[in-house]
This record gives structure tokens, C-alpha cells and sequence, in this order.
């Protein structure tokens, strides 16, 4: 018996145009499972000597770190992204489309569904701080949760950069790849060398933009030979080992509790050695990846992830902590300690857990991504655009940061919640009319 929702992916696959690059949306799904793994296997909560201790794997069973290699895939959004922003904004181009109306497409899909976890969260902080909660326990849960809310601010800055990088693309092809993976690596230098560390912070545009610039060259066919593809793979596999083994850079690719330095806040160029790895690896692989994804169940899958997946990629962790809450409360599963063969076997349990507790999420806030790919008659101007942008990421900049409480009345920082709120409103919302063009 089919469920309604494989059913209409079903629909919607067989619906595919044929000359759509099956692979591109294969590699956002799988990306985010992969995101979503990652998280759900890293959390280590255990009790010893009846003391509970919240851990991560990472930092406890040290050779996991290897294993970030793999599952840091942050890289390949960017990469995809790159892909899909180029080849929308080439056709707007062609339609004589102004930036505003193709920012507001690109926009509302990134924007609204991050709405709803802000609220609930909202009404979650309000909550706790009226029972007087433990302040520092709600701090961390919070920028837990909103964790995934960090790929969105910088992921809109890089989509407002879109025309600027791809004229750059245009204009110097992968030579613009270099200069953005130069500036990256002097970011380095002067932040890590020099002591500079506040400029760190620029790598979040430099490094993804370099992997944004790879997408275009992706997109444009540059490297889609699969031996040159290897060549990239190797370089930036060799890369990699060089930074890791040579310089200050440690193994893990996402942060480690108790690390002085850390790969991914701010991003090094380790993660574009990485990025860069990754892409020419799973570009040497598209072809055979693409006859795969002409058959149906596998290419179903795609579909039906793709249709949920900024609901699911924004909920996890909230899921997550709520299966954590409820094992706290219970006792269940917390005498084994991370590592351990018994820890490892259970592991396969926790992950159905925290999966079953997604979908009532799932079904619940899906709809908002809906909401963002409804058509509009005209968009709001470029200027309410990017001040709509400049809202939206910095409040979700703070709330990542800082987590939801304050020591101020109300107790939750209701400026920093509030913002995106306003930016979205800016984004969505537009009192013109278009022009009746019967009158």
C-alpha cells in the first residue's frame, strides 16, 4: 500500500522536463540527509556514576573526526547552489527579468519556513522563562536548534551576490574561482598567522563563493569530464592532507568541544579544500548517477526530499532535543557510554526516534514552503528586497550566536526573534498592484 505523499512524488517525478539535471536535485537531497545524520549521531548524552553528562561524539571517540570528512557536506550546497542560481538568473536574463522579481523567487522559499521555528520557539522561551528554566541550558538548546538558521544567512547573501559572481564567471571563468580562493587563503593568514582573528569572519563569503563559482562552472559544463574532475578531487584531497598535516588546522571539519581552532566557525580554507575535493569526486560521478535517477523509486525519493526540504533540513534539531528531553526524563538508553559497542548498536534506534518525532513537524509547517513558491503579480522593489535580507540575517546571526534568553524583560530576546519577521515582511508583503492591463 502506497502512502498519499510517495503517491504524489510519484506524480510529481513523472511530471520531470527531460532536459532537467536529475543529479542537481539528487545531490541537495542526499546532502541533507547526510546533514541531518551527522547531527542526530553526534549528540552523546550518558550518565556515569549517576551524574548525566551531554556530551558529542567528536570529542569523546576522537577518530570520529575522520569521519567529518565525509559528512561535512556543507560544500556541495554551495555547490549546487551555484548550479541552480546561475542557471535561474541566465533565465531571467534571457526573459529581460529585473533583479527584484528574480530575488523575490529566489527568496521566499529561503525566508518563510524559517518563520514558524522562530515562533515556536518563541512561545517555548516564554514558557520556560516563567517556570524559571535553567537561563544557560535554554541558551545552549536554542542555538542548537537554530543551528541550521547560520546556512541560511550566509546562503541569502551569497544568492544577493548572484549577478555580480556569475558576470565575474563570465567575465574571467575559473580564474575568478582563484582570486576568491586567494583572498581566502590571506584571510587565513592574517587571521591565524598574523592574529588578526576578527577578519576570520570573511571566509564565510570567500570560501562559499569559491564553491558557489565551481557550481557556475559546473552548470557552464568547465569541468564535467570525469578525468578532470579526478584531477580536481585529488588536488583538493591533497590540499586537505597538507593543511591538516602541516599547519594549524585540525582533522574535524566541523567544530570540536575543548578545540582552540575550528574548520567551520569561521570557515577555512580547509573546507575549501574540501569543497573542492568533495565536487570533483561526485562530478566524475554524474553521468552514471544520471541514468540511476531515470529510474523510478530512486528519483521518487529525490523528489519527495526536495519537496520538504527546508522543513526538514530547519526541524531536526528541535527533533532532536525533543527525543534528548524525553530520554533525560525516562533514564531510557543513557548507561551506555559513547563508543562502545552497545552505544553503537543503539544507534540505529536513536535515529528511528528522532525520525519518528520529525513528522509531525514535517507534516505540520511543510505547507510554508508552499507558501514560498506562490507566484506574485509584481515584486516589492530591490531596496525593500535587501533590507528585508539585512533584517532577516541579522537576527538569525544573533539568535545563532547567542542562543533565545536574555537577562531583560521578558526574559527572551524578543529584537533579535522579531527581525526576521520584519525582514520577511519586507520580502512578501507588496501594496502595489500590478497594472490592469484590460482597462
Amino acid at each position: 500500500m502506497k502512502l498519499p505523499i510517495w503517491t504524489q512524488a510519484t506524480h510529481l517525478a513523472a511530471q520531470t522536463p527531460p532536459e532537467r539535471n536529475r543529479y542537481v536535485d539528487f545531490l541537495r537531497a542526499a546532502s541533507i540527509c547526510v546533514v541531518i545524520l551527522g547531527h542526530w549521531l553526534v549528540v552523546a548524552l550518558f550518565t556515569r556514576n549517576g551524574q548525566l553528562h551531554a556530551s558529542d561524539a567528536l570529542s569523546l571517540i576522537r577518530w570520529t573526526q575522520w569521519l567529518t570528512w565525509l559528512l561535512q557536506v556543507m560544500p556541495i550546497f554551495f555547490l549546487v547552489g551555484g548550479y541552480v542560481n546561475g542557471l535561474g538568473w541566465q533565465s531571467a536574463l534571457r526573459r529581460q527579468e529585473d533583479y527584484a522579481s528574480w530575488l523575490t523567487r529566489r527568496l521566499q522559499r529561503l525566508i518563510v519556513p524559517v518563520l514558524p521555528v522562530l515562533a515556536v520557539w518563541t512561545l517555548f522561551g516564554l514558557v520556560a522563562v516563567s517556570l524559571d528554566a535553567d537561563r544557560a541550558l535554554l541558551k545552549i538548546a536554542s542555538q542548537f536548534a537554530l543551528l541550521p538558521a547560520w546556512f541560511l544567512v550566509v546562503y541569502i547573501l551569497v544568492v544577493l551576490l548572484t549577478p555580480l559572481s556569475h558576470r565575474a564567471w563570465q567575465r574571467y571563468g575559473l580564474a575568478s574561482f582563484g582570486v576568491l580562493a586567494a583572498a581566502a587563503m590571506l584571510v587565513d593568514l592574517l587571521a591565524l598567522g598574523v592574529g588578526l582573528s576578527i577578519l576570520g569572519w570573511l571566509n564565510y563569503l570567500f570560501v562559499w563563493l569559491a564553491i558557489h563559482q565551481l557550481g557556475f562552472a559546473w552548470q557552464a559544463g568547465r569541468i564535467a569530464e570525469p578525468s578532470r574532475c579526478l584531477l580536481w578531487a585529488a588536488a583538493g584531497l591533497a590540499a586537505l592532507i597538507a593543511l591538516v598535516s602541516l599547519g594549524p588546522y585540525p582533522i574535524s571539519m566541523v567544530s570540536v568541544r575543548g578545540d582552540e581552532l575550528s574548520n567551520s566557525l569561521p570557515p577555512t580554507v580547509t573546507l575549501l579544500a574540501l569543497g573542492v575535493c568533495q565536487s570533483g569526486l561526485l562530478l566524475a560521478l554524474e553521468k552514471p548517477a544520471r541514468r540511476l535517477l531515470q529510474r523510478g523509486a530512486l528519483w521518487t525519493a529525490t523528489v519527495l526530499i526536495n519537496s520538504m526540504i527546508m522543513t526538514i533540513f530547519l526541524w531536526h534539531v528541535t527533533a532532536l532535543l525533543l527525543v534528548s528531553g524525553l530520554a533525560v526524563a525516562s533514564g531510557i538508553g543513557l548507561s551506555f557510554f559513547p563508543g562502545t559497542p552497545d552505544w553503537w548498536l543503539t544507534r540505529p534506534l536513536w535515529i528511528a526516534a528522532i525520525a519518528v518525532a520529525l513528522i509531525p513537524f514535517v507534516f505540520f509547517f511543510t505547507r510554508f514552503e508552499r507558501i514560498g513558491q506562490a507566484q506574485r503579480a509584481s515584486p516589492p522593489p530591490a531596496w525593500r528586497l535587501l533590507l528585508g535580507c539585512a533584517f532577516v540575517c541579522f537576527g538569525l546571526s544573533i539568535l545563532t550566536l547567542r542562543g533565545i534568553p536574555t537577562e531583560t524583560w521578558p526574559g527572551i530576546n524578543l529584537l533579535a526573534l522579531g527581525l526576521p519577521f520584519i525582514g520577511a515582511a519586507l520580502v512578501w508583503f507588496n501594496p502595489r498592484r500590478a497594472p490592469d492591463l484590460g482597462k
